[in-house]
């Protein structure tokens, strides 16, 4: 499936912008602040705001646009499926009719504004891990989860979990390809047939991709237990996480722009 090389979340692009410069601290903060303020609203008003917003950070990530793009590919299948679901099921004023299919007023404002957060919504997370690296991201989870290790949660253990998991979707997806690519070659027919021939096809991708994904667990975890890996007590870093003014004038303007938004929320309601 080519559509499994657009696939770009959890990946790390290096690089010297703004963004990348920024505490991971902090970037988590804000891609919270950016959720928040996509979910605060239902005006079209406020999702503008939201846009203006991440095109901000869109520009100072240096991000190539076609990158961006690129990941909106995969999740183009669920944006047709949640909008043929609003369009067609929700009750309002009738714009068009046909047998028993209705479409309403409300059901296009729906989908529309339902679109548009879900794309804002995917390229907004996906800043954060393209201009964030796996070590500095875990480090900064870590640090911000901090406060619960008083009730006895495993902070340390849990980031770096959340971490690993999120950095080995890329080296899945790869490896999905690959098994693909070697079935194809053997001859297997993955691409035509019905949904029931579709699904049996996949049992020989699944297989392995399962086995080598155990496989690399067990992999991971005896090159930790060789390097003496015994959780975060008394482990030290090689860079300590340091915030500056930039930083705070960052979480500034993403508070000003989610005040923004509540207030033409408020006044359009």
């Amino acid at each position: 499936m080519p559509m499994l090389k657009d696939i770009t979340i959890g990946q790390f692009f290096p690089g010297n912008s703004f963004m990348h410069r920024l505490d991971p601290r902090f970037k988590i903060v804000i891609t919270g602040i950016f959720i928040i303020m996509l979910f605060c609203t239902e005006g079209f008003a406020g999702l503008l705001t939201g846009f203006v917003f991440l095109l901000l950070e869109f520009l100072l990530s240096r991000i190539p646009l076609k990158l961006m793009l690129k990941s909106l590919k995969p999740i183009i299948p669920i944006i047709i499926f949640t909008s043929v679901l609003n369009l067609f099921f929700i009750d309002g004023v009738t714009v068009f009719s046909i047998w028993k299919i209705k479409i309403t007023d409300v059901g296009i404002r729906t989908t529309l504004v339902m679109i548009v957060r879900i794309i804002m919504l995917i390229c907004g997370s996906s800043l954060l891990t393209y201009t964030t690296s796996p070590i500095t991201l875990t480090d900064a989870i870590e640090q911000l989860l901090s406060p619960f290790k008083k009730i006895g949660l495993p902070v340390h253990e849990l980031a770096m979990m959340m971490t690993i998991a999120l950095r080995f979707i890329p080296t899945l997806i790869e490896e999905t390809d690959k098994i693909m690519s070697a079935q194809k070659a053997r001859g297997a027919d993955l691409e035509s047939g019905g949904l029931i021939q579709r699904a049996k096809a996949l049992i020989p991708i699944l297989i392995p991709l399962f086995v080598s994904a155990f496989r690399r667990a067990e992999e991971l975890a005896l090159a930790m237990e060789c390097r003496c890996y015994q959780g975060g007590e008394g482990r030290t870093r090689l860079k300590t996480l340091k915030s500056g003014g930039k930083d705070y004038a960052a979480l500034a303007v993403s508070t000003l722009f989610l005040s923004l938004v509540i207030f033409l929320g408020a006044v359009t309601s």
